[in-house]
């Protein structure tokens, strides 16, 4: 047996497995040896069918499963430890003939690259306390979310709703009675329902409306009759109120006031820090822009891209003519931004090999993730218990998340109000098109 290797590229690299029939006929004899104890045929004995007949039935079938067992055994005991390949490895060809097995696998390697020195980072950071006005605005946003309806004689205003019978007309101006569309409720507050707002306002129920929806060729109008106007009715900001929209957690208006102003700060705490995370990961992955990434890893990413878009489609089929070949094309450049962080969060971790995962991690995150989604934290942790890739994944997040802090810790934070740190990315983005 002999492996040799041809270099592709710094990272990609083409394994060439060769083997003779000597070095595979011991494993061959054994196949058949325990081949024959496991087939019956007529005129034999279980288990004592001639291992010549063997042979001249199964050989080849035989033989092909042994090679591949040999490969991969080749594989995983000679070129994982000495390469310990990335991504998937592509088995490019594979010959058996004259007694000589040749099986070339291609493998991604990981780059050797110098880690950029951090302290030479600067990162902004949006720094943001939470407003009065911020407050009432989310307050004010409860109460509409808690408002109800009621049916009302006054005419239709922008904030109604209303319950019309719409019929269609034709390019006379006729009613195609047969399409008529009875009992349908309108929300005026919904944007999507713009032109009947328009159309409808001031009519009081019973009145008879004509409203056109689109222009040119995809106009159409409709003769709707109003059968019921609703207004709304916001509740009043009371202990009453406070109570049933924090689940009898709390009664004063005061005290409602601040836990909306904690989550809202919780809320824009979180989205900095999110922010931060990403401009490091970006400014990292500029800083190794030259870093040569493997074939065998970029594909892999790029296929979970597919799955991820496949996924987003909630079961709907991909649209029709939807080439794979050409969405993976497309998303090339992102997966070899993946793999290149992958990289450098892989040295990251090595330079920080010291951070540890407590039992009091895990239950922390347990229960943020609880009220994140307003479930009991032990829901939670059973849920986590009986999976022990999520687990695995939640363990992989929080050392992910103390390895920011540590990496935070080394580079330069530029802190800048809300507005200045908009007004600044903002002015960022368009030199960033301008160029």
């Amino acid at each position: 047996m002999n492996i040799s290797v041809e270099d592709k590229s710094k990272v990609d690299k083409v394994i060439t497995i060769t083997a003779t029939e000597e070095d595979l006929k011991p494993r061959f004899e054994k196949a058949f040896r325990e081949y024959r104890k496991k087939i019956n045929m007529p005129g034999f004995r279980p288990g004592q069918v001639p291992v010549s007949i063997v042979k001249k039935r199964f050989g080849k079938e035989i033989e092909s499963e042994e090679i591949n067992n040999y490969v991969q055994e080749v594989f995983r005991d000679e070129i994982v430890p000495k390469y310990e390949p990335v991504g998937e490895p592509r088995f490019e060809d594979m010959s058996w003939e004259n007694g000589q097995l040749e099986v070339k696998i291609g493998i991604g390697v990981k780059p050797d690259f110098e880690m950029t020195d951090l302290s030479s980072l600067e990162i902004d950071k949006m720094v943001h306390d939470v407003t009065d006005e911020e407050v009432d605005e989310e307050l004010n946003s409860s109460l509409e979310r808690a408002a109800t309806w009621k049916e009302s004689d006054q005419p239709v205003e922008e904030t109604s709703k209303v319950t019309v019978d719409a019929v269609p007309l034709d390019e006379k101006g006729e009613p195609k009675a047969d399409e008529q569309d009875t009992d349908k409720e309108l929300d005026l507050n919904d944007d999507e329902n713009a032109d009947f707002r328009k159309g409808l306002k001031g009519a009081k129920a019973g009145d008879e409306v004509k409203v056109t929806l689109g222009e040119g060729d995809d106009a159409e109008t409709f003769q709707l009759t109003v059968k019921k106007v609703y207004e709304k009715v916001i509740p009043e900001l009371n202990e009453e109120f406070v109570k049933g929209a924090t689940q009898g957690q709390l009664s004063s208006v005061d005290d409602y006031r601040s836990k909306l102003r904690s989550q809202i700060q919780d809320y824009y705490d979180q989205v900095s820090a999110d922010m931060v995370k990403q401009e490091i990961m970006d400014k990292l992955i500029e800083a190794h822009s030259d870093m040569e990434v493997p074939t065998a890893l970029v594909e892999k990413v790029q296929d979970s891209l597919l799955e991820r878009m496949k996924q987003q489609q909630q079961g709907q089929p991909l649209p029709d003519g939807f080439d794979e070949q050409e969405y993976k094309e497309s998303v090339r450049e992102d997966a070899e931004r993946e793999a290149r962080w992958a990289f450098i969060l892989d040295e990251l971790g090595k330079k920080h090999e010291d951070l540890e995962i407590t039992e009091e991690d895990i239950d922390a995150r347990l229960a943020s993730e609880a009220a994140r989604y307003g479930l009991p934290t032990e829901m939670v942790k059973n849920f986590y218990a009986q999976s022990g890739d999520q687990l695995e994944n939640l363990r992989q997040n929080i050392r992910t998340d103390k390895l920011f802090d540590r990496i935070i810790d080394e580079i330069s934070l530029n802190e800048l109000d809300k507005e200045a740190y908009q007004e600044k990315k903002k002015k960022e983005r368009n030199e960033e098109n301008d160029s």
